[in-house]
């Protein structure tokens, strides 16, 4: 039996296997997620500090570029209010002004001022909770959105399950120490991630003072972030501070510079201001954004029914992934795609996707999208067998 014969017959077995797989497809193609990268895949350096827990990451990509203790469950003190803060700007309604509860903000430590009686908003409350670091605004919000602490302290633990933080579990909405309450280096990293891609926490946790609104009436006043790493260290962003008689000193900061975002965990460090600068001198000095657009210029992959054979692919945007001198050489990209991808393909359909490996491990997947329009052939009333049996050969 010849070549063409013997692909025929394999053509043959796969058209039963599609059944009537049509030569134009129709269903739209989704764009997923982008995956995390996995922390078994880099070695991190590790080194000793004076915090008892300590982590820095990239991150966008969640990289881990240095750990000490990242999975010691330690108290975090306020650096809680990240979780209760998230969980408030993702309500409805966050300027609409109500009476906030009379026995929630009695509560000792640090406070916003609320006094009973007064009114406030989620957005004003928020504030309250990452700039002074206001234990009656974490206390407060809790009653508003679930009716007690307790129900809130519950959706924060459903919150941190969802996320995968396996080595956290809340008590207290404010981070007031309590038996029970924990997280680690590395989940916070994780969460301060996570609260960074909202715009609004974003917004806040980068300010000095701000200017909000509440009392009874309501009337505007200042009030000011306690975090001194804002002024100490230009590129910070935030993002917040902690301390109890238990946990110590707790920081979550992160910093920008050009382009590259890193996050910086202490619990439990006597001098964290200078820990954090010192960690962010290191490796915004040592690392670098590589585009991993660059594996994918020269690849494509095989269309079928279509006036050309094969269309271009390319990430659906820009992946800029952080490197280490020397450290290039040792990523690769394998392609995935769908084994019957019939024409027509449009600009910016999503067509497969890229497995990123170091050192022949993955590290990274995202969806590939085509980058030119693959319109169907015209004319043409081929059989299933034969569409297939084209598309086979197209592979050899």
């Amino acid at each position: 039996m010849n070549k063409k014969k013997a692909i025929r017959w394999a053509a043959a077995a796969l058209a039963v296997w599609v059944l009537s797989t049509p030569i134009c497809a129709e269903e739209p193609r989704k764009e997923p997620a982008y995956s995390a990268v996995k922390e078994d895949v880099w070695q991190y350096d590790q080194f000793e500090t004076t915090a008892k827990g300590c982590i820095v990451i990239e991150a966008e990509t969640g990289r881990i570029l240095y750990g000490q203790n990242i999975h010691t469950q330690l108290p975090m003190a306020s650096t809680t209010k990240i979780m209760s803060a998230l969980i408030a700007l993702e309500q409805p309604n966050l300027d609409e002004y109500f009476t906030v509860d009379s026995q929630a903000i009695q509560v000792e430590g640090s406070s916003m001022g609320l006094q009973v009686g007064d009114q406030a908003s989620l957005r004003m409350l928020v504030y309250g909770m990452i700039l002074p670091s206001g234990n009656d605004a974490a206390n407060a919000t809790a009653v508003r959105i679930a009716g007690s602490i307790e129900g809130f302290v519950e959706m924060m633990n459903a919150k941190a399950e969802e996320m995968g933080l396996s080595n956290t579990h809340f008590v207290t909405p404010s981070g007031l120490d309590a038996d029970g309450h924990y997280s680690t280096a590395y989940d916070m990293a994780m969460l301060t991630a996570a609260a960074m891609e909202n715009p609004t926490f974003r917004e806040i946790c980068k300010l000095s003072q701000a200017q909000v609104k509440f009392g009874n009436p309501p009337y505007e006043r200042w009030i000011k972030n306690h975090n001194k790493l804002m002024s100490m260290y230009e590129p910070c962003i935030g993002v917040k501070t902690g301390f109890t008689d238990n946990a110590r000193r707790c920081l979550v900061s992160a910093a920008e510079q050009d382009g590259t975002t890193l996050i910086c965990i202490t619990l439990n460090a006597a001098d964290d201001w200078n820990l954090h600068i010192g960690m962010y001198q290191r490796y915004f000095n040592e690392i670098k954004g590589y585009d991993l657009q660059q594996l994918l210029e020269e690849e494509s992959i095989p269309v079928a029914g279509g006036r050309v054979r094969r269309c271009g692919v390319a990430l659906p945007k820009p992946m800029q992934f952080p490197m280490k001198s020397g450290e290039k050489e040792a990523v690769s990209c394998q392609l995935l795609w769908d084994p019957f991808l019939f024409a027509p393909v449009k600009t910016g359909d999503l067509v497969g996707e890229a497995v990123f490996l170091y050192n022949g491990a993955e590290f990274a997947r995202c969806p590939l999208v085509a980058t030119g329009n693959v319109p169907c052939q015209e004319k043409e009333n081929k059989s299933l067998i034969d569409r297939v049996s084209e598309f086979v050969l197209q592979l050899f």
